[in-house]
């Protein structure tokens, strides 16, 4: 996709008369719920196959947005349910982490359709009560950490060690998560005005109000929390239950922008070697059991411990990984949101066809600035079919942003993401190439370490991973 933010698809949205054509699945639709940017993509390609109906909202988009102010879950959930049995639907999906996996939840719960228990959802995107779960099965991968004990935007208690990792219990997009080295960075980064304080207690309002009913035990969620600041690579193991059966579908690198928490790009396949990779997954298992998760996609964030050697779990997300779909499809010739809609139907998403693959690896490229100053111009409409015609197989995804939003991205994220792309390649060094070549051509710089140069206090032993590293052929 090439070219600004995707369109939205020309799919049903609970309009009568959405009937099925031979070419369609058994003619049962799919309810899709807060489908945008890399969801948006995938599932236009599967709609001629795959009847659909749309529910939900951009949480980054006015006036779309604006709906946050009277968000309930329970509510959208019990009227997308009406509608969506109305309209002739069978199976709910989500890949949204803020609130879709959630209410896809209840609604199949509502419905008795397949689908992941709602409590296991609930205990997922509770990073502080998945901490206490992981303590009693896996307390080896386990990251010890602590609520930190504190309302929105009041002072922060002493005795507390740094450097620490700050996150929110509950929260997405790497909102807020950020290491910090002393008090003071700590108090700095927990002051929030009012708007701030509005926007972040009804984003997790709606999941506060459901966990209080479903998983009291868990504490709310209208919290941050601190772990302690552990060094390593970090990973995403994606993968699905089926019956209660836990699949690997693959392993991505996150490579950073050095010296910070901001991710530069995602390399697949996976340099972690193949016994880490089966300790990995089996960690996963473990966990996903406890917590009832025996339906659904997942994925699981971890690093490799430079001092110990061993897998910490950064966190779970009980939904795809959207973002790295599109690399399975180039590698393995996989087409995850297919499977997931299968899954959803209660099919079995391995007894789907595969696709010849494209490339040898594949990598998501996450252009940021670390500036905030700056306003990066977007590409403009020639070097969008420039970037057409050089990389005919690339995918480009453009976040232009106001000042406001800027600010608001450089409080919140350390930085801001203006664009991000993907290209497949024959090998690492084919790779590396063709992404040069594709950012000379938007006018952006490439994501790799060697030419990270606006970093602020950027050295050369922050450069220490080549760029053909961390991909395999």
């Amino acid at each position: 996709m090439a070219g600004g933010h995707p369109k939205p698809a020309a799919t049903r949205r609970f309009f009568p008369g959405n009937l099925c054509n031979g070419d369609t699945v058994k003619c049962n639709k799919t309810l899709v719920l807060f489908s945008y940017d890399w969801d948006r993509i995938e599932f236009r390609k599967l709609s001629p196959r795959w009847a659909m109906l749309h529910a939900g909202f951009d949480l980054f988009s006015f006036p779309s947005n604006a709906r946050l102010a009277w968000f309930d879950m329970d509510r959208f959930s019990n009227l997308a349910a009406l509608r969506a049995r109305l309209q002739g639907a069978r199976a709910v999906v989500s890949n949204h982490e803020q609130f879709g996996a959630l209410c896809a939840a209840l609604i199949a719960e509502k419905l008795r359709w397949p689908g992941t228990a709602v409590e296991a959802v609930l205990a997922c995107q509770h990073k502080l009560y998945a901490r206490e779960v992981l303590e009693r099965v896996a307390p080896e991968a386990n990251i010890p950490s602590r609520r930190l004990e504190a309302a929105y935007d009041a002072d922060i208690p002493e005795g507390l060690d740094y450097p620490g990792f700050v996150k929110p219990v509950k929260a997405a997009f790497s909102v807020l998560a950020r290491t910090v080295h002393s008090h003071q960075a700590l108090y700095d980064h927990t002051r929030f005005s009012r708007r701030e304080q509005w926007t972040i207690r009804h984003l997790v309002e709606p999941f506060e109000k459901i966990v209080r009913q479903r998983l009291p035990d868990a504490g709310t969620a209208h919290s941050l929390m601190i772990e302690e600041n552990l060094q390593g690579r970090q990973y995403c193991l994606d993968g699905y239950c089926f019956d209660g059966d836990v699949r690997r579908l693959g392993i991505v690198d996150a490579i950073m922008y050095p010296g910070t928490d901001a991710f530069m790009r995602w390399d697949y396949p996976s340099l972690l070697p193949e016994h880490l990779q089966r300790k990995a997954e089996e960690i996963a298992a473990r966990f996903l059991r406890e917590v009832g998760f025996n339906h659904g996609f997942f994925n699981m964030e971890f690093m490799l411990e430079e001092r110990s050697g061993k897998l910490k779990v950064i966190e779970f997300n009980p939904r795809m990984a959207a973002q790295f779909s599109d690399l399975y499809a180039r590698v393995d010739g996989k087409r995850p949101h297919e499977m997931a809609i299968a899954l959803c139907h209660g099919t079995d998403p391995a007894t789907l066809p595969t696709t010849e693959p494209t490339a040898a690896c594949a990598s998501s490229f996450v252009y940021r600035s670390f500036d905030p100053s700056a306003c990066v111009p977007m590409p403009t409409a020639s070097q969008r079919r420039a970037f057409r015609a050089a990389s005919p197989d690339g995918l480009l995804l453009q976040f232009p942003k106001s000042s406001s939003q800027i600010q608001r991205d450089f409080k919140w994220l350390g930085s801001y993401r203006f664009g991000i792309v993907h290209l497949g390649g024959g090998s690492p060094a084919d790779l590396a190439r063709r992404c040069e070549h594709a950012s000379a051509v938007l006018g952006w710089t490439a994501p790799y370490v060697e030419d990270a140069t606006d970093l602020p206090e950027f050295t050369e032993t922050g450069a220490a991973w080549p760029a053909t590293e961390n991909a395999s052929p």
